[in-house]
């Protein structure tokens, strides 16, 4: 009797077994809300953690390097870098019978007319090219400089002028010596103002004169990507980039996008 009652259920009366199947039922249930809860409840991820902006700012550099200086202002800039910048332009292919550089055959008339002569006609202009190579910016020293520059490219033994001038007598410069900003990217008509008017303004060497549907109808159809191309790698008299190798590709796009406009 004793070992029977060692081994009885803990269960008694029917009241005990409805308890027991109760819990045996809730129990797992409410374990499963509260493992429901605890994991919704936890702190979500950022939906903003994953945009562009946000992963740049995560993996930006604690600090740059940068090699090389910083471009000089206006009025202190050497002859050969505006050379480089504007009258490359022309001279580099020799655009309208202007004088290419290091041609020492070309340049040997002007250099005999002297240094003088030859600034005073890159000031006022000459021929096809306008005044100060279509960059008013250039102030008279700068304009000096370049002629410096490439005469003695050809042969010229002049001087080029010194630094940059005092404030007091750089502001006595004539009005053209006021400093433009560089055009904005997107500005179309800056860029032509700046650059490309020295050629299509007047047809020069051949090529398409703004508002000349004719002349620009056959290269508009070719799309402008296409033209786009031929002017960041030259043509024919137009070297590349129009001569101005600081042009971006997107300056380029503008330009041409807004000459085709001129003429559709």
């Amino acid at each position: 009797m004793s070992e029977h009652d060692q081994h009885s259920s803990f269960i008694k009366t029917p009241q005990q077994l409805i308890v027991v199947l109760v819990a045996a039922f809730l129990v797992p249930i409410v374990g499963i809300i509260l493992l429901v809860q605890l994991v919704v409840g936890r702190p979500g991820a950022d939906p903003n953690a994953l945009t562009p902006e946000s992963v740049a700012a995560r993996i930006q550099p604690i600090g740059k390097v940068e090699f090389g200086a910083p471009a000089a202002a206006p009025g202190a800039r050497s002859g050969e870098e505006i050379v480089k910048a504007v009258c490359a332009t022309c001279h580099q292919a020799g655009v309208a019978n202007a004088p290419k550089l290091g041609d020492k055959a070309a340049w040997a008339p002007p250099i005999k007319q002297g240094l003088d002569a030859m600034v005073k006609n890159a000031i006022t202009g000459i021929k096809a090219m306008p005044p100060r190579g279509g960059d008013a910016s250039l102030t008279d020293t700068e304009v000096a400089r370049a002629v410096a520059f490439m005469a003695n490219q050809a042969g010229g033994k002049f001087k080029e002028p010194a630094g940059a001038k005092p404030a007091a007598a750089a502001s006595a410069e004539k009005p053209a010596a006021t400093a433009r900003a560089k055009p904005a990217a997107a500005d179309g008509k800056a860029v032509y103002d700046k650059v490309c008017f020295a050629c299509h303004a007047q047809s020069v060497a051949g090529s398409p004169k703004l508002g000349d549907k004719a002349a620009w109808a056959p290269r508009i159809q070719t799309g402008t990507d296409a033209m786009v191309a031929t002017v960041i790698k030259g043509k024919g008299a137009m070297p590349p980039k129009a001569g101005n190798p600081s042009l971006s590709d997107a300056e380029i796009r503008a330009a041409v996008e807004f000459m085709a406009g001129q003429s559709k």
